[in-house]
């Protein structure tokens, strides 16, 4: 990735709310409560909405890749204190350090044309360029793009298609990306069309920054369009078919390559995201891939066994044998009936066993629980339960 000067100026962990050394967990947690709370959908015509929303977004593209953090934070550590400065041509200054010393290489014929070596690119990973003159704009990837979906217990089990609206930033339709009324830009001369001009730091070294007259573009409208004002990008909603795969859960990230904010100047598409909600259903719940059901029987089912009928997820009931003497809270499988794995294959149904004590008793029943009653009056089912709290 390469980063531009303006992008090193900006506290990035600041914009995001997180301190330096947070997570990537709490990066994305960040990131994906500040890109709700001001997403364009959610707050219309407010420009400054828009503009933290594209400021968060660049903010978690450079540091939730690992890589790209990386560099990001020796440069801004290099930066900050005081290790490369401008040369004259710049705003006066110059190298307070060894860049041989610093990063291993070589000076004056260590390398090709007396350059540092190759310690200089794996510390930068290409954030700055030599010679700014033949420097060219490279196409820019779009951003990407988070969005939410909820689905019902049964679909996230066994995955649905949805229609999902987004917003994202893409060429302007009114001038076709051109940013001109006319359709008819000029090529910025500040830049000669690169959207970047070059500081020179001396000793062929040069920090590359996004030209100030286009604003990056390398254009420059003549007569600016009305609706992006002379940006060539403006805010495009649409609405796409989204496959949720079967097995998703509650609050799960779901990545869709290439299904974001349209690329720039040939750049490739963005990502889509998208955070899953799953509502509850009032018979089954779910743990990993199997789901649970909690099932009533009697005491007599429960003392003397059974075989019980156990509802399944959109299949038919499937009949379990309930041993003689379970007690209650006892938990029982079935094989196969639980939600889909990545691989296809298929999670268990957890069955819980609750023991259900009747409201009321009709005469013959209420005179045969006496008889049992009085049958097993000497035993006391609390007895272990005081032996052990005599003990420690």
């Amino acid at each position: 990735m390469n980063l531009s000067r303006e992008v090193l100026e900006k506290d990035l962990y600041k914009v995001l709310g997180v301190p330096k050394d947070a997570t990537e967990a709490e990066i994305k947690k960040a990131y994906r409560k500040l890109a709700r709370e001001y997403h364009p959908d959610a707050n219309k015509g407010d420009a400054r909405a828009e503009e933290r929303f594209k400021e968060v977004g660049e903010a978690n593209e450079v540091l939730s890749d690992a890589k790209s953090r990386k560099e990001y934070d020796e440069a801004r550590a290099l930066l900050g204190s005081g290790g490369f400065r401008p040369g004259p041509g710049a705003g006066g200054g110059s190298f307070n350090f060894d860049l041989g010393d610093l990063f291993g290489g070589t000076q004056g014929g260590g390398s090709p044309g007396g350059g540092f070596g190759g310690g200089l690119g794996d510390v930068f990973g290409g954030l700055f360029n030599r010679g700014g003159a033949g420097t060219r704009t490279q196409p820019r990837r779009g951003q990407d793009v988070e969005s939410e979906v909820t689905l019902s217990f049964t679909e996230a089990v066994d995955g649905a298609t949805v229609p999902l609206r987004m917003s994202s930033s893409a060429a302007c339709k009114a001038c076709s990306g051109t940013g001109d009324k006319n359709g008819t830009p000029r090529v910025c001369p500040t830049c000669v069309g690169t959207g970047q001009v070059s500081r020179g730091g001396g000793g062929g070294f040069s920090l590359t920054d996004p030209c100030l007259d286009c604003k990056g573009r390398g254009l420059i409208a003549e007569d600016p369009c009305e609706v992006c004002r002379g940006s060539g990008r403006a805010t495009s909603s649409r609405t796409m078919q989204v496959r949720i795969p079967a097995g998703v859960s509650d609050g799960q990230r779901i990545r869709l390559r290439g299904k974001g904010a349209p690329g720039e100047r040939g750049g490739p598409n963005g990502d889509l995201y998208v955070v899953v909600h799953v509502d509850a259903h009032p018979v089954f719940g779910r743990r990993g891939d199997n789901l649970t059901v909690t099932v009533p029987v009697t005491f007599a089912e429960a003392a003397l066994g059974a075989e019980i009928s156990v509802p399944t997820l959109g299949g038919p009931p499937v009949t379990l044998k309930l041993p003689a003497g379970t007690p209650g809270g006892r938990t029982m499988r079935a094989r196969g009936k639980g939600a889909v794995r990545k691989d296809g294959t298929r999670g268990d149904l957890l069955v819980t066993v609750e023991v259900t004590v009747p409201r009321e008793l009709g005469k013959k029943a209420k005179e045969a629980l006496e008889s049992y009653r009085a049958a097993t009056e000497g035993e006391d089912p609390r007895a272990a339960l005081f032996e052990a709290a005599k003990g420690e």
